[in-house]
């Protein structure tokens, strides 16, 4: 029964690291950029578009290549937070790996 115990509060603290990484994930922002930086883009922890800058050297353009730039940008932010979650799953759960032979987690 010592294995279950040891078990079980391991779980809590991968329980509690999940939290914490999750909260980290939430606050995190991430900035993409298109267009050597004429278009900006800020996104937060789950997707959401917190910010855009357009630089007024654009306005004047074909608005096509503006919405180009911008999903560019889009893309370049959402790339580097996907990155960042990554990295702070990682660390919440490092070292549980071997909790559980054959167990896996589902990400």
């Amino acid at each position: 029964m010592k294995d279950l115990a040891k078990i079980m509060q391991q779980a809590q603290q991968m329980q509690a690291r999940m939290q914490e990484a999750q909260a980290k994930i939430e606050a995190t922002e991430a900035d993409g950029v298109a267009g050597a930086g004429l278009v900006k883009v800020r996104l937060r922890g789950k997707g959401e578009l917190a910010g855009l800058t357009i630089d007024p050297s654009l306005m004047g353009d074909d608005p096509e290549i503006l919405e180009d730039l911008i999903k560019a940008a889009h893309a370049d932010a959402r790339r580097r937070l996907d990155e960042a979650m990554d990295a702070a799953m990682k660390e919440a759960t490092a070292g549980f790996g071997g909790m559980m032979p054959g167990f896996k987690l589902p990400f």
